[in-house]
């Protein structure tokens, strides 16, 4: 299921989403699928782990992305959700599958990319997995940029990053 091309987020209405298969084909929905479709489709194709992808232009994030930056690991948060940096890959042209490209060589193990001069693109296990990322892609960004007004944050330790991460996944909460 993808949004409809051209569609305004606050028009937009569950009926007017799109269910397209692996090669793009038009299943569900009167309405013509997002030009990232091609994109989206092919990260579906060479990650099958993956069962969601989410896309976004947030500020913060997309700030970095317009520098070219990773966001390196300053907060026990980031270190905690995804591992180690949020990686940022090259630029790519919107309408094919060159995004889809960029976010597979880029993503790493990493939930969450930035794609250079564009965005962000996020991955889960599920829909909600990989919004609950671009949420915090967003707000790790936000932080960071925070901090970098005030001076420069020391980076945690990758041994410290890989610690909080198995903690956070293998040991934390119920």
């Amino acid at each position: 299921m993808i949004k409809p091309s051209g569609i305004k987020y606050s028009d937009l209405r569950p009926e007017h989403m799109v269910v397209v298969d692996l090669e793009g084909d038009v299943v569900e929905g009167d309405l013509k699928p997002s030009s990232d479709t091609a994109s989206h489709l092919y990260i579906y194709r060479h990650r099958h782990d993956v069962n969601g992808v989410v896309h976004t232009h947030s500020r913060y994030a997309t700030a970095f992305a317009a520098l070219g930056r990773p966001i390196p690991v300053y907060l026990t948060a980031q270190a905690d959700e995804f591992g180690g940096p949020i990686p940022c890959g090259g630029f790519a042209l919107i309408g094919g599958e060159e995004i889809g490209e960029v976010v597979i060589e880029s993503i790493g193990n990493s939930p969450a990319v930035l794609l250079k001069n564009h965005g962000v693109f996020t991955v889960g296990k599920t829909a909600e997995a990989a919004l609950k990322a671009a949420i915090m892609v967003e707000d790790v960004a936000a932080t960071v940029w925070m901090a970098l007004q005030i001076g420069m944050p020391d980076e945690i330790p990758n041994a410290d990053v890989k610690k909080l991460h198995y903690r956070y996944t293998h040991v934390y909460g119920q």
